[in-house]
């Protein structure tokens, strides 16, 4: 329209987990913000940039074009072409006023970046904020982030909160209920039906106690290298339950950035030879032709689900408990407060190669690659401390890390006091509230970039 004024919002981000909950609630709250500015109709143009990233699935650019709030985006492609000359692939136009706000990558390119526009900058970091005598705001997670020890760049700095929290508790439309999850699953239809035969002869007591469905939710990551090792382990993990809990079923909640057929490969032994070291148990992706979900079949017929809409906490919020991979899936766990059991497997070391920097880069040489993986993997766990993050924000385990050389029966005998015990389960919920604090960081950094416009 005539008069309004354009502002833009460049957003740097580069992997699957940045993207899903970083990128995805902090878009939302900046298209929240009032369409005036003294007085004048404003647009505000979101625009997001992905940089080259090791863990990324190549899909990144199509779940960021699923989000309605941005109206532009480039792949990680096109990222040095933007970077050194400041061309984009698409020649973007950019308005004379705006900020560039870093939500994943190498910290320093915002500052190019930034320079280049003549853009205030803002950087968003769990942990660490480097080049802060560069930037105009540095927005961390948690106060314990350490920063530079200068009186007049740690005013820039202030605690929001973490993005994560924001992303699990949003409230999605159309929320999953326990009724429409069982209606989805073939199996859970049958004996739905075959239970409702049965009441008819029963009395009400007799009925009652039929166990009740239990969901166990299973994340074996959306990066290779986790993959490759939680995919395999999980399957096994899953037969194990079928056989010593009926009443138990599981479920995939599958990352945007994969596709079903990618998944089911890391069951497969001709595609994932290392799954004979962890459980040896194949599976076959299976699409029924109503409108229930898919799923993986393991040779002894126990079914695994795959839930593919995402974000998934609603699916999430059905399960007794989850059996998660290291990660940002222990954040979102945790602000949904879902119990969890958290695992490293380190049977296949030379597989881990899942490192930032100049270790991820030697391993994934050609030949030496695989040796210098596993002496690497061999020094970290060494040094391991706290692993997911509610263990982490709490200095101290409050949820179940199991690492080593763990076999399904592990795992399954970890999940069993969550799956027995109400009380326990109900505490562990309530323990993980009171550590992820409340949401709300996303909108405090979405009104920190309009205060910088």
């Amino acid at each position: 329209m005539a008069g309004e004024l354009v502002q833009d919002i460049l957003i740097l981000s580069n992997g699957p987990g940045e993207v899903s909950t970083w990128v995805r609630p902090v878009v939302r709250s900046l298209k929240q913000l009032p369409e005036v500015a003294n007085g004048q109709p404003k647009k505000l143009r979101i625009s997001v940039v992905l940089s080259p990233c090791a863990h990324a699935m190549g899909t990144e650019k199509r779940v960021v074009e699923s989000f309605p709030e941005v109206d532009r985006v480039q792949g990680p492609e096109h990222f040095w072409r933007f970077l050194l000359w400041g061309k984009t692939a698409e020649n973007w136009d950019w308005s004379d006023r705006g900020v560039v706000l870093f939500l994943g990558g190498d910290q320093f390119f915002s500052v190019v970046i930034g320079k280049r526009l003549g853009y205030r900058i803002l950087t968003y970091a769990e942990r660490e904020v480097r080049w802060l005598s560069w930037i105009d705001g540095a927005a961390i997670a948690r106060p314990t982030t350490t920063a530079a020890p200068n009186p007049k760049t740690n005013s820039k700095v202030r605690p929001i909160g973490d993005l994560m929290v924001d992303a699990a508790q949003t409230p999605l439309p159309n929320a999953l209920t326990e009724t429409q999850l069982l209606r989805l699953t073939s199996s859970h239809q049958n004996n739905l039906k075959l239970s409702e035969a049965k009441s008819k002869a029963q009395s009400p007591t007799q009925s009652e106690t039929q166990p009740k469905v239990q969901w166990v939710g299973l994340l074996p990551g959306s990066k290779a290298a986790k993959l490759m090792q939680g995919v395999p382990l999980m399957l096994a993990t899953a037969e194990v339950l079928a056989r010593s809990h009926p009443h138990v079923r599981c479920i995939i909640p599958v990352a945007p950035t994969l596709s079903l057929p990618e998944l089911a490969r890391y069951g497969d032994l001709h595609h994932n030879p290392i799954l004979t070291n962890l459980g040896n148990v194949t599976a076959r992706l299976m699409t029924p032709s109503d409108q229930t979900l898919p799923y993986l079949e393991t040779d002894s017929g126990t079914k695994v689900y795959l839930w593919e809409r995402s974000p998934a906490y609603d699916l999430l919020q059905q399960c007794t408990v989850c059996l998660t991979t290291v990660g940002a899936n222990t954040a979102e766990l945790a602000a949904i407060a879902v119990p969890m059991v958290v695992i490293l497997p380190t049977q296949q070391l030379d597989a881990m190669r899942a490192w930032d920097g100049v270790p991820g880069l030697l391993a994934q040489l050609p030949g030496v690659g695989a040796l210098i993986a596993r002496m690497i993997n061999q020094q970290a766990l060494k040094r391991l401390g706290l692993l997911s993050w509610p263990n982490i924000w709490a200095q101290k385990a409050i949820v179940p890390e199991l690492v080593g050389p763990l076999t399904p029966n592990d795992i399954a005998h970890a999940l069993q006091p969550w799956l027995e015990n109400p009380g326990k389960n109900r505490n562990l919920r309530n323990l993980l509230k009171e550590t992820c604090g409340t949401s709300g960081a996303s909108k405090y950094l979405a009104e920190w970039a309009q205060d910088l416009l």
